[in-house]
């Protein structure tokens, strides 16, 4: 039988690292180089999860934004740009197989330990067209992800993500001001009218509704999505960051589930065995979940990172299994398995390489 992608290795397109912090916290000069990605990397996020002197915040750089430019994703801070000098800086070089840092305590604090995630795009931004706003996109269409820059009108408009297919995901922010990042994810969307619904990625909060103000009643396209007239999404002149992501079977699912408060958990099939799997409840309050298969290496998965708060990793009684084509909750935890709740989660693959009949639904790692 046929492969379920046409990506022979997930390790091409995602990749995670961990290391430790080299700069003494005394000094925020020095550099050092993370190597192991594989790739050149185009969005890494970075998070500090054994804290040692200091506490971290998600820090997320991109090669559309530039080396030395970041945003935190647990705040609604505007864009800082520390830089690409080893003083200070946070990523200050993107390389053939990694990354390189500077002293900055968010990312390279010899006191703590850090994980990266790493996405392939594009490369260098090419502009976009297709939408009545002018865009600047690095896309990597194989593997549904791109990176897209631009500047708001104030007014409806849609927005080139160059991915050749409708993402089922888009997470924005506002890059020159303090508004909140948003996150659009179609799959929570039973009918037009929910296509406005958003979930706030530094916050807790549950789903928010806000008309076509953030983003209009309308899927998103092949070739656009669309904004409102929030100054969130599109303030006149405001410049914005968005990252845009489309299903690619057998690499990445971005999809919703019902909990059901018991041990025997809901099982999400993505066609694949997962190494990093975001959860958010949207009908409560609830902590975003991070979960990675390079910080917690067995079954049950116990340890997890809040991508809406700065602390460090902690071990949780919300467990989940990794399984060959999947995930299954283990826990009757509400912030993961709440009777009758609602939760959406992103998936990307560990292992994609795998044919219709070499291994069933459900397999234990």
């Amino acid at each position: 039988m046929a492969d379920y992608t046409t990506i022979d290795n997930s390790f091409k397109h995602f990749n995670t690292v961990t290391y430790t912090g080299n700069v003494d916290h005394s000094s925020a000069n020095g550099s050092q180089a993370i190597t192991g990605v594989g790739f050149q990397p185009d969005w890494v996020w970075i998070k500090p999860y054994v804290l040692g002197y200091s506490a971290g915040s998600h820090n997320l750089t991109d090669s559309v934004r530039g080396a030395g430019k970041g945003l935190f994703a647990d705040l609604n801070s505007a864009e800082y740009d520390y830089g690409t000098s080893a003083n200070g800086g946070t990523v200050i070089a993107f390389g053939s197989d990694g990354f390189t840092l500077g002293g900055a305590s968010q990312v390279n604090e010899d006191s703590n330990t850090y994980v990266a995630w790493n996405w392939l795009a594009g490369g260098t931004a090419s502009s976009n067209s297709d939408g009545s706003i002018t865009s600047s996109v690095s896309v990597n269409t194989t593997a549904g992800f791109s990176i897209v820059s631009y500047t708001g009108t104030g007014s409806n408009a849609t927005i080139g993500h160059g991915l050749g297919s409708a993402p089922q995901v888009v997470l924005l922010k506002e890059r020159n001001g303090s508004n909140n990042w948003i996150m659009s994810h179609q799959p929570l969307s039973d009918s037009l009218s929910d296509f406005t619904r958003f979930l706030t990625l530094n916050s807790n909060g549950a789903v928010s509704g806000a008309g076509n103000v953030l983003f209009q009643s309308s899927a998103f396209t092949s070739s656009v999505f669309n904004v409102g007239t929030s100054a969130a999404s599109n303030g006149s002149s405001q410049t914005f960051i968005a990252y845009c992501f489309a299903e690619k079977t057998g690499f990445s699912k971005f999809g919703k589930y019902t909990g059901n408060a018991s041990v025997d958990g809901p099982y999400a099939y993505l066609g694949f065995e997962p190494a990093w799997v975001l959860i958010k409840r949207t009908d409560s309050s609830d902590n975003w979940m991070l979960y990675d298969n390079k910080r917690d290496t067995e079954n049950p998965l116990t340890v997890a990172l809040n991508a809406d708060t700065s602390g460090a990793q902690f071990t949780t009684s919300n467990t989940l299994d990794f399984l060959s084509t999947g995930f299954k909750l283990k826990s009757t935890e509400a912030t993961t398995n709440a009777s009758g709740g609602t939760f959406i989660y992103m998936a990307f693959a560990q292992n994609p390489f795998v044919t219709a009949g070499t291994k069933a639904a459900g397999t234990a790692r």
